[in-house]
């Protein structure tokens, strides 16, 4: 059965990274993002949320680590290229890394930023 998942150009890979996933970049045929954490067991809690969504998602990305960072590749092998399972489970991702519960209205108040001892990810910086 011939493959017929749409790959895209390298063009618009970086269009729909810039738009979509800013802190993520195509190097090598690979769109790629590097999470810094706060030691090991951020490193390790990185590593099993991507884990569990590429998992779930069908799609496995390849997985980098050392103590304090982590790094996720996907590509789709068995489309030669950058499709949309890429975007989307890179997309979710970085949904579920970056999510902040402390910064929205809700009743979870996330981890206390004030006490090192809790420090787990490095989160971006907000957008100005």
């Amino acid at each position: 059965m011939a493959n017929t998942e749409r790959t895209y150009s390298d063009a618009e890979v970086e269009a729909r990274l810039a738009k979509d996933l800013p802190h993520w970049q195509l190097k090598d045929g690979w769109i790629r993002r590097k999470y810094k954490t706060s030691g090991w067991k951020g490193t390790l809690m990185v590593i099993n949320t991507v884990g569990h969504l590429a998992e779930a998602a069908w799609h496995h990305p390849d997985i980098t680590a050392s103590y304090a960072w982590v790094e996720v590749r996907l590509t789709n092998h068995a489309a030669k290229g950058i499709s949309d399972k890429d975007f989307e489970l890179a997309k979710k991702i970085e949904d579920v890394v970056q999510w902040q519960p402390g910064q929205d209205d809700g009743a979870l108040e996330g981890t206390p930023a004030d006490d090192m001892r809790f420090a787990y990810i490095k989160y971006d910086k907000p957008k100005s």
